[in-house]
């Protein structure tokens, strides 16, 4: 029995590696502790300071806070960390191996607070107009990999890696990557063509004829992303974006209304005027429409057609979205319908006069009727009121 108790005892003081089990109970506490600390320091220290910064004008402050809240949080599972290190009897490689673990712990809770902070600094800049939104983002996502490159450097460097000769082969392999990811390369520059000319920003609508419509999400390092007006994303290289013409409609200054509407023939001279300055007068009056300073809006007779009289009616309204833009014609379409109508005209419909030809023997009682008789045949169909959506 008394061999038995020894076996367990040694068991107990040997532990693991030689660390007891004692050793291993009260570093287990303490890692407890500091997860409890952790809590504790991101649910008070933090609202203290979340406090502190809402009482500021400046929002930037707040949104740096939040970024920094998660490595702050690693702050109380270093120091658990460096005092189970001072606590346990290590010796040698596991003493060397403990110190630059908590080396390499305070160089990552360094660099992930700088990595944490560099989306509020840019959110800065581009609140100032500074910079356009597609060059913040591309910046800030440049300085995350230069920070975390950094970071890893040095922590490589504290376990005693070299990094001198990983960056000399990390070189020769960059070669052999770069002949077969030529395209990756192309699609880079096209993105940094995209930004420096700013083609467009994420927000803006555009169109490719023939190919894409929709709105611009993100403008990524190698591919943009556009969502379609069926909501269904579309990831487009950036190249094939840079090598085509764009319409960006986000840039439009105004949106425009360019319509013809077809009036039946028997409309008299006085009539044609009257409707085309209500018309005018309706734009002009109306806080739906706004003026361009290089064209005047109007309605004014343009043509006569083959079966109808044309009139032009341009205006123009401010950029705002599809459904606003839809009120808005609908609202004048309806104006366009009543001032016509209340004119005494109608809008007229493409109609074909055939004349036939009676060929039938002439009786002299029948020399008072005429010769010819005309038939009109008429086919309906929708007036000429295309919307101009530019």
């Amino acid at each position: 029995m008394e061999g038995l108790i020894e076996i367990i005892t040694n068991v107990w003081k040997e532990g693991l590696l030689g660390i007891g089990i004692t050793e291993i109970i009260v570093s287990l506490l303490i890692f407890i502790a500091g997860a409890i600390s952790r809590a504790f320091f991101v649910g008070r220290v933090i609202k203290w300071l979340e406090n502190l910064t809402s009482q500021t004008d400046s929002e930037i402050d707040d949104v740096l806070l939040q970024s920094l809240k998660k490595p702050l949080g690693y702050i109380p599972m270093t120091v658990a960390l460096y005092c189970v290190a001072v606590y346990l009897p290590l010796k040698g490689v596991a003493d060397t191996f403990a110190t630059n673990l908590i080396e390499a712990m305070i160089a990552f809770t360094i660099f992930s607070a700088f990595a944490n902070s560099v989306a509020p600094i840019f959110q800065a800049f581009t609140s100032r107009a500074v910079l356009t939104r597609s060059m913040t983002m591309w910046l800030e996502r440049a300085a995350r990999i230069i920070i975390w490159i950094i970071g890893l450097g040095i922590i490589l460097d504290i376990f005693g890696i070299q990094i001198g000769p990983l960056v000399a082969g990390l070189g020769l392999f960059s070669v052999a990557v770069a002949l077969g990811a030529q395209d990756l390369f192309k699609n880079l520059i096209s993105g940094l063509l995209i930004i420096g000319e700013n083609r467009f920003q994420p927000g803006d609508r555009i169109e490719v004829p023939g190919s894409l419509h929709g709105m611009v999400e993100d403008i990524g390092f190698r591919s943009t992303l556009v969502r379609m007006f069926d909501t269904a994303p579309m990831l487009v290289p950036n190249k094939d974006l840079s090598d085509v013409k764009v319409i960006n409609h986000g840039n439009m200054v105004y949106r425009r209304i360019s319509w013809h509407l077809n009036l039946i023939y028997s409309t008299t001279q006085e009539q044609l005027a009257k409707i085309c300055d209500e018309i005018t007068a309706f734009i002009a009056s109306s806080d739906d429409f706004t003026e361009n300073p290089e064209q005047e809006s109007f309605a004014r007779t343009a043509e006569l057609g083959s079966s109808s009289i044309d009139i032009r009616v341009l205006c123009y309204t401010d950029p705002v979205g599809l459904t606003d833009f839809s009120k808005i014609k609908q609202n004048l379409i309806f104006e366009i319908i009543k001032i016509i109508r209340s004119n005494g005209s109608e809008f007229a419909y493409p109609s074909t006069s055939v004349y036939l030809e009676d060929s039938s023997p002439v009786d002299s009682a029948d020399y008072s009727t005429e010769g010819l008789k005309s038939e009109d045949i008429s086919h309906a169909s929708a007036p000429d009121a295309g919307d101009g959506d530019v």
